[in-house]
């Protein structure tokens, strides 16, 4: 770990994640809320985070070449101040009192579709800079420094929203944005690219750019390996965005703890997720890719099967003046955001030791955009369940994905059909 730090570039993009993840899970985090109390329907949460998906699956089958192509510093350094921009705007509608929630909405659809362009190009951007033995220890300082940055901010909100409001956490957001940008402007100087220069000649750019597009799938459908865990990882993205439907109603309808409780379970998810970057690496190498994979999304699905049930069962029961059915799951949450941190790393350095440098934006956003359409449907399916019917059905949702998880990233695959 410590050749990790010393690398300057790496440094400067584990501090610009932390600092942006502050801003980015407290808008998150408000948001949420905020839209919880104005309609006080899961449905309304499940339609956000729906609406959410529908850029990237405009985007994420053409912005892989994209990425592949270009400096992936200075894309990194576009999105974050596109979302700058769009998060400023509203924080002063809101701060003048005539914020709509349709306009909310927007907001949170256009930071999303910058998510989905970012997160492959930032991992993109990892990969290329990381020597290819420290995968696993870059990645685990990465998701420290982005759940590190939830942990500060999932618990801040439930703490200060009453106090700011939407607008003074909107203020924080861009400013947060800001810092980013301007760590990524001094990770390195001038343009670079992976690219491999292709001998094909075009008819056009068009049409260059499809035989790239075409090239990127052709290389993940002759890899079954590959596929079993990028499908391992698209469920995975699936179900843990699909969370955001049923954590703030699970703190509100079963644990009754508003705010703040939504406040504690966000900062018990961050503590494990944070913690987890301790023992990451060594328990990967100890245990295998697959067997970390399996064994986090086990226990993920599990903890979410359970949940309803703990948060009913202990309801009313209290130490002191602390809620047993909070702490509990506050518990719980922590136990979770250390399998999400070890899956989501192992997950990602398996990818990255699959996945030539010049593939890495076209294989990612593949499984990101079958993540994306799951995720579609899931939070729209959730939404429904847990507002018509049962939010413990809502959970138990959520719960299978992950095991669906559980199986693809252990499932041993047969060789690759070519060698390459």
């Amino acid at each position: 770990m410590r050749d990790i730090l010393q690398h300057r570039g790496l440094r400067l993009i584990f501090a610009a994640n932390m600092i942006s993840m502050i801003g980015s899970g407290m808008n998150s985090a408000a948001v949420t809320w905020y839209v919880l109390q104005a309609t006080h329907s899961e449905m309304a949460l499940g339609t956000l985070l729906m609406l959410q998906t529908i850029p990237a699956l405009l985007m994420l089958p053409f912005t892989g070449v994209v990425i592949d192509r270009e400096d992936r510093r200075r894309l990194v350094m576009v999105l974050d101040a596109c979302r700058g921009i769009v998060i400023l705007i509203v924080a002063v509608l809101a701060y003048r009192g005539v914020a709509k929630l349709w306009e909310v909405y927007l907001m949170s659809i256009l930071v999303a579709a910058g998510f989905w362009m970012f997160w492959p190009t930032i991992t993109a951007l990892i990969q290329e800079l990381t020597p290819d033995s420290q995968f696993v220890h870059s990645n685990s300082f990465l998701i420290a420094g982005v759940q590190g940055g939830w942990l500060v901010a999932g618990s801040l909100v439930g703490f200060v929203y009453n106090h700011i409001g939407l607008s003074g956490v909107l203020f924080l957001d861009c400013a947060s944005y800001a810092l980013s940008f301007t760590c990524y402007l001094f990770v390195r100087k001038g343009r670079q690219t992976v690219a491999v220069p292709s001998q094909e000649e075009h008819a056009s750019a068009v049409a260059k750019f499809m035989y790239e597009l075409r090239e990127g799938i052709a290389y993940i459908r002759v890899r079954p390996q590959l596929i079993l865990v990028g499908s391992c990882w698209a469920l995975f993205i699936g179900a843990m965005l699909t969370q955001g439907v049923i954590t703030a109603p699970f703190s509100d309808r079963i644990l009754h703890a508003g705010a703040t409780g939504y406040g504690w379970l966000n900062g018990g998810w961050a503590i494990g997720a944070f913690l987890s970057a301790v023992y990451a690496p060594a328990l990967a190498r100890t245990a295998g890719h697959r067997r970390a994979i399996g064994l986090s999304m086990a226990a993920l699905g599990l903890c979410l099967l359970a949940l309803p049930l703990l948060g009913t069962r202990l309801h009313g029961v209290h130490l002191s003046a602390i809620s047993v059915a909070l702490l509990v799951s506050v518990v719980v949450y922590s136990v979770m955001g250390c399998c999400r941190a070890l899956g989501g790393v192992v997950i990602t350095s398996s990818m990255m030791e699959m996945v030539p440098r010049h593939f890495m934006g076209r294989v990612q956003n593949t499984f990101y955009f079958a993540g994306t359409l799951l995720q579609l449907v899931l939070s729209f399916s959730v939404g429904l369940v847990s507002h018509g019917w049962s939010l413990a059905a809502g959970f138990a949702m959520v719960g299978t994905v992950y095991l669906l998880a559980c199986v693809a990233g252990s499932w041993r695959a047969r060789k690759n059909l070519v060698i390459g």
